[in-house]
């Protein structure tokens, strides 16, 4: 019996570590699992403000682009074909500079925002080839925004996809 009593010190200090180190452990697990959730929350958040931003910028991309705003960039003194030339020249850079936007919207906004590019393009290139070269360059602009308004408003069909694909995704 001598011999159990001098244990007896190590065992109640077992007895009372064991629940102890039970609930520290608990704790532990549920600390790291509340930061694993903290931390896909804010990958969440912020993938969905890489979204927002990437839809502002297109839309401002669109917005630049519109016909009403193209023929108030550059000199009056042009060349029709020297305006063209900027004017292409102006809306292949700034979409460069915002492709890489296409990681974070959805294909098929994507796609409707290069034909909208595409498009503009094209018609700035019929407009001067129906106008066979006879015109100045504010006759140019004007038939140039006439043309644009007689067909489909293909630009502001695309603003108005991504502002309801935005409200979606926020």
């Amino acid at each position: 019996m001598a011999s159990f009593s001098g244990y007896l010190p190590y065992a109640f200090a077992l007895i009372i570590a064991i629940p102890f180190l039970v609930l520290l452990r608990q704790f532990v697990h549920s600390y790291i699992t509340l930061k694993n959730q903290e931390i896909r929350l804010l990958s969440v958040k912020s993938n969905a403000e890489n979204k927002a931003h990437s839809y502002e910028r297109m839309t401002l991309f669109l917005e630049r682009i519109k016909p009403s705003n193209i023929v108030q960039k550059f000199d009056k003194g042009l060349a029709v074909h020297e305006f063209i030339f900027l004017t292409e020249k102006t809306i292949n850079e700034e979409f460069e500079y915002n492709s890489s936007q296409q990681l974070y919207i959805t294909k098929s906004s994507w796609k409707n925002i290069v034909d909208s590019k595409n498009a503009l393009i094209d018609l700035l290139h019929k407009t001067y080839n129906g106008l066979n070269g006879n015109a100045d360059l504010e006759e140019f602009k004007t038939i140039f925004i006439m043309n644009y308004m007689e067909g489909d408003d293909y630009i502001a069909v695309t603003i108005e996809d991504l502002r309801r694909e935005i409200l979606i995704i926020t």
